[in-house]
């Protein structure tokens, strides 16, 4: 048992009966009142991300996660499909489980799944990934304002800001957590 002042990013714990992940928390003290955490949460079961606010110090229920090192190989209708790397077997995970994190994975890559005992709550990126752009908006001639983004399709799907500089099929680096660019790779 632990309480909400001990929250921060990636933690899990259970609470009204649902697993909640943190992915952002703030402290609060406000001149009037009692304290209290404002904390945004993925529900682990069903992937939706709410803003919920806890009383400082309320008592939750810290959750183990065990993670097992899979590959995701293909989406089978609204499932996707992934193998454990040791027994090679296959489970499917839906995709209101996986939520936006799927357009971030690419056949045949590698994955932590989470498992909590024999039920299956999701997968955990990494911190970095590196995708190929598929689409890049031109950059604007003469837009040279530091720090100027363009959107960028990746090679999943998935869009992102980045700099002028970046055009299609250079390979970038981005973080999953703030969903920022971070360098362009030289492959």
């Amino acid at each position: 048992m632990t309480t909400t002042n001990d929250l921060h990013n990636g933690m899990y714990f259970e609470y009204g009966g649902a697993i909640l992940e943190v992915i952002e928390f703030l402290h609060v003290k406000p001149g009037k009142g009692p304290a209290f955490v404002r904390a945004k949460v993925r529900n682990m079961r069903t992937g939706a991300i709410v803003e919920r606010k806890f009383n400082a110090g309320e008592k939750i229920e810290k959750v183990r996660m065990e993670k097992k090192i899979m590959e995701y190989l293909y989406q089978s209708g609204e499932n996707y499909v992934f193998m454990d790397a040791q027994t090679y077997d296959q489970v499917e995970i839906s995709a209101e489980q996986l939520g936006d994190r799927i357009q971030f994975i690419k056949p045949n890559s590698t994955i932590n799944v989470l498992f909590m005992g024999r039920e299956i709550m999701g997968i955990e990126l990494p911190q970095f990934i590196e995708l190929k752009v598929a689409y890049a908006e031109p950059g604007e001639k003469g837009n040279t304002v530091q720090g100027a983004m363009k959107k960028a399709k990746l090679e999943t799907g998935a869009e992102i800001m980045v700099p002028l500089f970046i055009e299609a099929g250079n390979v970038i680096k981005f973080d999953t957590r703030t969903m920022r660019y971070v360098e362009r790779v030289s492959k």
